[in-house]
């Protein structure tokens, strides 16, 4: 399944731009935490270590990422929240 980034409409927004490899990965499971089953976070980043870590903490975490972007050189990463 195939989805379209530009029509996710996020539950949380969480902006860890300026930050550098682990703390986007910290902030992404902090706020992880506070989400509720089913809630999509949108996690902003620019630090090309991202694009391989988000999806590898998604996997062994058992949460669903949707995909990422780049918008002007942020990063813009989409995960569901699948465990409690």
């Amino acid at each position: 399944m195939s989805v379209n980034l530009d029509e996710i409409k996020p539950d949380i927004v969480h902006d860890a731009t300026g930050t550098y490899c682990p703390v986007p990965i910290t902030e992404l499971a902090k706020v992880m935490k506070t989400a509720k089953t089913g809630q999509i976070v949108e996690l902003l980043a620019d630090d090309e270590g991202a694009i391989q870590d988000v999806p590898a903490w998604c996997e062994a975490t058992g949460n669903e990422f949707l995909g990422y972007k780049d918008e002007d050189g942020v990063l813009v990463f989409y995960v569901r929240k699948t465990q409690e």
